[in-house]
């Protein structure tokens, strides 16, 4: 799997939570010629199914969101754009960021700000909150609520690109480069035998919390088993490492009540076996993916939660580090090998 190749289309593409039609209908490409069928289901999310063609197979459901935090126009002042933010949006990254306007043909536009030379004194110390910021698009007031209604969605204007040797960086890798993962484990199985029918999907809203769309998506398919991938934050400059996991360090395997301790303990088994180097994520309450509205889908699914180091979440500029993510997919390729022998002793 070339993450980079596959991060770079689908890191270009708008995908706010709640507009994710462009970037769900790339991502059932890329999983077509890896599954028996891929399609968009009734919330938006991108769905692959691989049929291992045994009769009442137990379902195995692979998750990563597609969705990425974004913005709302509210209103027009002088041909400026007030916005809301959709998802957790940190407003010290706005002041002169530029955004995508996802009109028809997009528009570009610069979040307003003040030059240091008409500041006063403490001014470029403070952050301001997102009520007192504009987007200028270099319209008329006219022009502006002619071209963009209220309720338009923008996205931050950027991608994705190398960064150094060992890392990418770009916009929602947050969660994007779990998705890469998640087609990198298909691709490890390609042509194998499989004893489970396997589900992988791109779900969408996640960012809004409660993972709307994985939750409908998981209770349609109804499977026995589901791992949710997301990121985890990365050490970085100013982040401890008591609350960070290290970058190239291995994804993180997820222990605590959102995760079902005999599908943990086969990650860690799996892992070991690979000889691959994992790291531990202590989650004592909601682990805010989307395992936790998997989880309690219909009477209950057995849920595991992996996790790949990512720095500045949030952001037009998250890090991940290439080798996190192909071990990622390697686990999760191994993790599914042979799950369903393991999976009747659980039922």
């Amino acid at each position: 799997m070339n993450y980079q190749t596959v991060l770079e289309q689908l890191c270009s593409l708008p995908g706010p939570s709640g507009h994710e039609g462009p970037v769900a209908q790339a991502a059932v490409e890329l999983l077509r010629p890896l599954t028996d069928e891929a399609y968009l289901d009734k919330m938006g999310n991108a769905v692959g199914v691989r049929r291992c063609g045994r009769e009442n197979a137990p379902k195995l459901l692979l998750d990563a969101h597609l969705d990425e935090i974004g913005f709302l126009i509210t209103g027009h002042e002088a041909g400026f754009l007030r916005f809301a933010p959709v998802g957790g949006v940190d407003p010290r990254m706005l002041p002169d960021r530029e955004m995508t306007i996802l009109t028809q043909p997009p528009i570009t536009g610069v979040v307003a700000c003040l030059p240091p030379h008409v500041q006063s004194p403490g001014d470029a110390d403070k952050s301001l909150p997102i009520k007192e910021l504009y987007i200028d698009v270099g319209l008329c007031q006219e022009e502006a609520q002619r071209r963009i209604p209220i309720g338009t969605p923008a996205v931050y204007r950027a991608g994705c690109a190398p960064l150094g040797e060992d890392f990418l960086c770009g916009k929602a890798l947050d969660d994007r480069a779990c998705f890469a993962t998640l087609l990198g484990a298909l691709e490890e199985l390609k042509g194998e035998e499989l004893d489970v029918d396997l589900y992988v999907m791109g779900s969408v809203q996640e960012e809004i919390g409660g993972g709307p769309g994985a939750q409908s998506a998981t209770y349609r398919i109804a499977p026995e088993m589901c791992v949710a991938v997301d990121v985890t934050h990365g050490v970085s400059p100013g982040v401890s490492k008591d609350k960070a996991f290290e970058m190239g360090g291995g994804p993180a395997i997820g222990r605590g009540p959102n995760c079902t301790r005999w599908m943990a303990d086969r990650m860690f088994r799996v892992a070991k076996e690979l000889e691959m180097e994992v790291q531990t994520e202590v989650i004592p309450r909601h682990s805010g993916t989307n395992g936790w509205s998997m989880q309690i889908s219909r009477e209950g699914v057995a849920t595991a939660i992996l996790s790949v180091p990512l720095r500045y979440m949030h952001t037009p500029v998250e890090v991940v580090h290439r080798r996190d993510l192909e071990e990622a997919g390697r686990l999760l390729a191994a993790f599914v090998r042979g799950i369903g022998k393991e999976v009747a002793g659980h039922a």
